[in-house]
């Protein structure tokens, strides 16, 4: 009765999740595609976006800090959280206060733009990649994912040196009073190639995991739902290649802003998701079923098994086994008697990677 309770209540949050997803998608394609944006709504998109990114990368870092889980995942995302803040300086300064500088400066702001924007979202994904890796037991699968995981430095290293050598032969921007380099169609077409790939790789990434681990049917679609949230990523990325192939320029900018924090906020979801789903089991639990008389001992720390392999945080899962001792005599030594009814539950500590690590990660 107690686990049907719990379901439907995560049932109702994945539901409300969707939702949420399709307004807030719905809600930017209408912003993006409508021409007459005010100065003021342009910089409140341009200056709210980045700050809320950043505040649940905070809050995700905050989690995994308390629950001394720290990791490199979280080291990428700490990074891309700091290069979009830079961002959002920079970008104010190009937008709005780019004539109090010298035009070489302006210059080195456009490039600082343009070098920015692929390191917060590649730097996102990569996190999030390192995250499906850190619950990955070693073997083949982790190798292939940190595989993975160069590639997608290497795809963040070209796509950054691709714009730098597609405006440098073309230097003639330069002498704008805002500078502003046209991309081109290689460099739009690049970025929604490399952009479906990396996406797709991150959602299909968790499903062989997902596949091997203990969990219900319901932990298992929500874990899914929550990594597959890289597609909202694909269709902002979609659209801001389109803006770059119809040399939209404004709008190109706040395109590449908006990617840039939905790939930090998709990157820090799976953990902040987990702490809300953590806090609403507990207050949901029926009181009739907190005041069992049941003590379950094992579930909690989570225990972890120490590999050769220095990256290897996988937990160790625990079930227990409840023994009911009804009426012993008084004359057996090893008996745990407290009134007439003791529930003892037993640890049966088996090697396999347990659903706590998944739900902490």
């Amino acid at each position: 009765m107690a686990a049907s309770y719990i379901a439907g209540r995560r049932h109702k949050t994945i539901r409300l999740m969707c939702c949420l997803t399709a307004f807030w998608i719905c809600n930017n394609n209408c912003i993006m595609s409508s021409s007459n944006l005010t100065t003021v709504q342009k910089d409140v998109l341009n200056m709210v976006m980045p700050l809320v990114a950043a505040t649940v990368t905070s809050f995700r870092l905050y989690c995994r800090a308390r629950q001394g889980r720290l990791w490199i995942d979280d080291l990428w995302a700490t990074f891309a959280m700091l290069s979009i803040l830079t961002l959002l300086i920079v970008n104010w300064i190009y937008m709005e206060a780019y004539e109090k500088y010298p035009q070489d400066t302006r210059v080195a702001m456009f490039y600082m733009l343009v070098v920015l924007f692929p390191t917060v979202v590649w730097c996102s994904r990569i996190s999030i990649l390192l995250t499906v890796v850190r619950l990955t037991a070693p073997g083949t699968l982790r190798k292939i994912l940190m595989r993975t995981t160069m590639v997608f430095v290497i795809l963040w290293a070209v796509l950054s040196v691709q714009v730098l050598w597609t405006c440098e032969d073309e230097p003639g921007w330069k002498t704008e009073s805002r500078p502003q380099c046209n991309l081109g169609k290689s460099v739009a077409i690049a970025q929604i190639i490399t952009d479906v790939f990396g996406d797709t790789v991150l959602i299909l990434a968790p499903f062989r995991l997902i596949y091997k681990v203990r969990l219900t049917k319901a932990q298992k679609i929500r874990i899914l739902a929550i990594f597959s949230t890289s597609t909202i990523t694909t269709v902002v990325s979609l659209v801001h290649a389109y803006y770059i192939l119809s040399d939209e320029g404004l709008k190109e900018a706040m395109a590449a802003m908006v990617e840039t924090s939905v790939s930090l906020i998709v990157a820090s979801l799976s953990v902040v998701v987990a702490f809300f789903l953590r806090m609403s089991a507990k207050d949901d639990t029926p009181s009739s079923w907190q005041s069992s008389p049941v003590i379950t001992i094992g579930s909690l720390p989570i225990r972890r098994h120490r590999f050769n392999d220095p990256l290897a945080t996988t937990a160790i899962g625990i079930d227990t086994t409840t023994i009911r001792l009804t009426n012993l005599p008084e004359t057996c030594p090893s008996a745990l008697k407290s009134d007439n009814t003791d529930e003892i539950s037993l640890n049966n500590i088996e090697g396999k990677q347990g659903s706590g690590e998944l739900w902490g990660a």
